[in-house]
């Protein structure tokens, strides 16, 4: 009894729209059969046995749509196997409920005579393609609703998901890179290793605690770029040089974004005091990084793992892709600004 009302309750303006529909039309047969208007003609107690009639139709409608029915998007063939069932059913069950009343009050013979059986038959057949044509149309509606809102949310659940398993291999990575680095310090100068310890400690807090967003905003994240470069300084002093250029920072960004590409620029260029390799941080409609190239001669040629995981976060996040270009002198990479109502 609750869940019907309920049901009642959650379509209720649809009901609404049923009942005055067959007011207009109850209001519409009594002008056009008796060629006049009185009090009879406004009066809704037809209005109301339409609306129950249509109410069973409804309910037949429903039981074919359980019984056939196998998908939440139906093909068109079994659309009109369901209606056209439907609407037999309705016609018959119609047939043998005004056969019954007719009987019961004596009037079978003046009821079922040819003539008005046939326009009986015609009544009810069509009304129950027009309320029928009314209820699918609803019906196909609100489930095509209710399936894109599951659809969304299994797909924004599966990005999160995604990205959270994208920021779980970017983690280790960072970690692992800058223990080596602190690794070979410690060999060189203890002094020198103490203060990288205590400047990363202070930084990979800023990475657990970034872990959780999926995105940050600008500012943060080239506040943690610039205190990120200190650490390359204390490794490499001058042969890498930073420099940043704009004063749009509205927007948000990725976690991690301007750490990686200042890692990728390091670990794949060798520079020299003499002859640094300098990185150049453009904000405008785009976040802008290129660096001018002295790659490195190393055996086993670099996977781009990580950059590809950051490819694919920002397709989760963003309608823009990252664009990736490289010349013989030049590697640049436009990272697109991401608006909270864009992710």
């Amino acid at each position: 009894m609750k869940n019907s009302i309920r049901k009642i309750h959650q379509n209720r303006y649809f009901l609404l729209f049923i009942l005055l529909f067959a007011y207009v039309q109850s209001i519409y047969t009594r002008i056009v059969g008796r060629q006049q208007i009185n009090a009879y003609t406004f009066t809704p107690e037809a209005a109301f046995m339409s609306l129950v009639d249509a109410g069973i139709l409804f309910l037949i409608i429903l039981f074919f749509i359980r019984k056939w029915q196998k998908r939440d998007v139906s093909d068109t063939k079994t659309m009109v196997k369901i209606f056209g069932s439907s609407l037999l059913v309705f016609v018959a069950l119609m047939l043998l409920t005004g056969f019954l009343i007719a009987l019961a009050f004596g009037n079978v013979v003046r009821n079922f005579n040819p003539q008005t059986l046939t326009v009986s038959l015609f009544s009810d057949f069509l009304n129950g393609i027009i309320y029928g044509s009314f209820f699918l149309v609803y019906y196909y509606y609100q489930s095509n609703k209710t399936h894109q809102q599951k659809l969304t949310a299994y797909n924004d659940a599966l990005a999160e998901s995604k990205i959270n398993q994208l920021k779980t291999q970017l983690n280790p990575h960072f970690l692992f890179n800058n223990l080596n680095v602190l690794d070979q310090l410690i060999e060189e100068d203890k002094h020198k290793a103490s203060d990288f310890l205590n400047e990363f400690a202070e930084i990979y807090r800023y990475v657990l605690q970034s872990t959780d967003k999926e995105l940050i905003s600008i500012g943060e994240e080239i506040d943690f770029a610039r205190q990120y470069f200190k650490l390359i300084l204390h490794k490499y002093g001058n042969a890498y040089q930073l420099h940043i250029d704009g004063e749009n920072i509205n927007g948000f960004i990725v976690p991690m974004t301007l750490q990686l590409l200042l890692e990728n620029a390091v670990q794949h260029n060798l520079g020299t005091k003499d002859d640094p390799v300098c990185i150049q941080l453009k904000i405008d409609e785009n976040i802008a990084v290129s660096n001018n190239t002295n790659l490195k001669r190393i055996s086993k040629p670099p996977s781009g793992r990580a950059l590809k995981n950051l490819e694919e976060q920002y397709g989760l996040l963003s309608e823009r892709p990252i664009e990736i270009h490289q010349t013989e002198n030049v590697f640049s990479v436009s990272i697109p600004i991401i608006h909270k109502q864009n992710a």
